[in-house]
């Protein structure tokens, strides 16, 4: 089977007045189409650095990313992002805001303007919020925002999700429900999705395959061989949840007391 997604020998620095830093160097990864890939690390390792370049926002040094085995190098209809900060616009009601993402479409012109409304009004449903279509982002919650901004993505019909850490800044209950709602839409939407992430039993939660990176490189790759849906309750205690969860923190925190031993170096 092809892959969705090839990322070949990426480099990427960022070069300032007097120094440049390398924040990525020799990236290499596959993945499958509808494949859920969270990349876990810790913060200043790469992962969002790594995301940018896939959504087109910042050009690889060196190295190729190819989508259905063609180059990219920029941005595209074929791939959606949601960031940590919701990015809505405020003067748009949920409604305004989910129909932008659906005029930026690939597949706008397939739709006539009556079925378009009834696509955005299925998305807005499937994320919980027919209730506040005509609402402003200033009247909802965060969770409630950043449902927006995952409707939004998902009316682009992109393949590709682009996830930044999205649920960073979202209280743990509706954190979990936000986690079971993405895991269930990607599935039923066939899309294959990279979230970033610095939680281990999230990563665990959401994903097919898990990349543990360390500062500028990919440390390890794992499979995740649990079945769906997930839920944490029901998987703490199991020996295989146990196993994996150990092993995570191992590589996790072992790149931690790197970064701390280097800082201390310097």
């Amino acid at each position: 089977m092809p892959y969705k997604i090839e990322i070949k020998n990426l480099y990427f620095d960022y070069v300032g007045k007097k120094t440049t830093f390398g924040a990525l160097e020799d990236i290499n990864l596959d993945i499958k189409e509808g494949e859920f890939v969270c990349v876990l690390g810790s913060s200043g390792c790469g992962k969002s650095t790594l995301l940018s370049i896939l959504n087109g926002l910042n050009k690889a040094k060196s190295g190729q990313i190819l989508i259905d085995g063609k180059e990219t190098l920029g941005p595209g209809v074929n791939r959606a992002t949601v960031f940590q900060n919701y990015s809505l616009f405020p003067w748009k009601t949920v409604k305004q805001n989910v129909l932008f993402g659906a005029k930026q479409s690939a597949k706008r012109k397939e739709y006539t303007k009556e079925e378009r409304n009834k696509k955005v009004i299925e998305y807005i449903s499937s994320v919980g919020l027919l209730n506040s279509m005509d609402k402003y982002p200033f009247e909802l919650s965060g969770g409630m925002q950043q449902r927006v901004a995952i409707a939004r993505a998902l009316a682009l019909e992109a393949d590709i999700l682009l996830l930044d850490e999205p649920f960073s800044a979202i209280d743990p209950r509706l954190r979990l429900e936000l986690q079971e709602l993405v895991s269930k839409l990607s599935k039923e939407h066939n899309k294959t999705v990279i979230f970033i992430t610095h939680d281990i039993d999230e990563a665990i939660l959401l994903a097919d395959k898990i990349v543990v990176m360390e500062p500028k490189h990919i440390k390890s790759v794992l499979d995740i061989d649990l079945s769906y849906p997930r839920v944490r309750e029901k998987l703490v205690g199991r020996e295989d949840y146990e196993r994996l969860h150990r092993k995570l923190i191992s590589l996790f925190y072992e790149n931690i007391e790197d970064n701390i031993d280097l800082e201390v170096a310097l």
